[in-house]
């Protein structure tokens, strides 16, 4: 099993939503995410599952991580619950970390629960003028990220987005997970 954290952040404070609003528009960055957790298990936070439309994502399992053990998921047969991170540690499948901030830094601050694999993608533009809420940020997990963590050399540019594929140091990191990714940027940057 390996864990991939994936999210886009903001340039220069890691802003990666505002109230249940992503603060961008960017179709490319939908479409990555898509294609990279197409088929794939996604670990989400209740909030982050409840701005899904009709709290599902087509073509995925997610693990909705809740304090609520009787809290209703969309789909019993492709989303379950979980009150214990602690209990995804030796998850017989790959796991995609999706967010949101809080469920970000809780993987990246324990040690056993850090995901192998982060595809960090930046945008470089305007945040969404209008939104109201709290900023979420992964300030936590980006501290982890450039202490214990190693970019690969390739970076891929996308509109205003530098995506970068960074494996935890010292880690066993699934090298055909590694080219699956790496495979599937590539080809969107031509």
């Amino acid at each position: 099993m390996t864990k991939i954290a994936i999210w886009c952040r903001h340039e220069g404070d890691n802003v990666i939503g505002i109230g249940a609003e992503i603060p961008w528009n960017i179709p490319s960055d939908s479409r990555r995410f898509r294609n990279l957790t197409k088929e794939k298990t996604l670990v989400v936070g209740k909030k982050t599952y409840e701005s899904f439309p009709n709290r599902t994502l087509p073509n995925r399992r997610l693990i909705v991580v809740t304090r609520q053990p009787d809290y209703e998921v969309s789909d019993s047969q492709n989303h379950r619950i979980v009150s214990d991170l602690k209990s995804l540690k030796d998850y017989p499948e790959d796991l995609y970390i999706s967010g949101g901030a809080v469920i970000y830094d809780a993987f990246f601050e324990e040690p056993a629960l850090r995901p192998e694999i982060v595809v960090d993608c930046v945008y470089h533009g305007a945040l969404k003028d209008g939104i109201s809420g709290e900023p979420a940020s992964v300030d936590k997990s980006v501290a982890v990220l450039e202490k214990k963590y190693m970019p690969l050399p390739q970076h891929f540019e996308m509109d205003n987005v530098t995506t970068t594929v960074w494996l935890l140091k010292g880690a066993f990191v699934a090298q055909n997970v590694v080219k699956e990714i790496l495979q599937y940027l590539e080809m969107e940057e031509k």
